[in-house]
């Protein structure tokens, strides 16, 4: 079989309203594709910076995957979190990105996105410390309901992963 393999690091997240970020992550592929090492999901620490900008979380990705075809390349689906004072957490935002199909090094950056709600969720928001949420998390990484959702742009996190291919020639699977 043709393998993929997908090592870097969650480096970090800038321009979400409180900068006390973690990250819950989870990576999502199609019927053809077998995990064989490696954690498909997880969650950052909360960085608390100093300088209250950039989050940094340099948090490990490492995964190995054995492939029949290229059909369902792995997204990435994420969940920000921001902690408040009084520890807190809330949502803070929703991103989602398809990983690139060539091999190499690459950075990304994944913008992410909050539901908006109604007037009165937002002065919910505002003096309870939660806004609304998605009760199907399926929605994030996928296009057929997300169209029908208002929402507002919210911070942008960033990745560096290596996507190193083997056998693809072998087995006659082009990208």
């Amino acid at each position: 079989m043709a393998e993929v393999h997908i090592i870097g690091n969650l480096d970090g997240g800038e321009g979400f309203s409180s900068p006390n970020l973690s990250c819950k992550w989870c990576f999502e592929t199609g019927g053809a594709w077998r995990l064989l090492e490696g954690v498909k999901d997880g969650q950052t620490q909360v960085d608390h910076p100093i300088d209250e900008g950039r989050a940094h979380w340099s948090h490990p990705i490492d995964l190995h995957y054995a492939i029949k075809g290229i059909q369902g390349w792995p997204k990435l689906s994420l969940q920000v979190y921001s902690e408040d004072v009084y520890g807190r957490t809330q949502l803070a935002g929703y991103g989602f990105v398809h990983l690139p199909t060539s091999p190499g090094f690459h950075h990304i950056k994944c913008p992410t996105w909050q539901l908006a709600g109604s007037a009165l969720e937002q002065v919910q928001s505002y003096f309870v410390g939660s806004g609304p949420q998605l009760i199907n998390d399926d929605v994030i990484a996928s296009g057929s309901d997300r169209y029908r959702l208002q929402t507002i742009a919210s911070g942008t996190v960033y990745l560096s992963l290596y996507i190193v291919t083997r056998n693809f020639h072998k087995f006659g699977i082009e990208t």
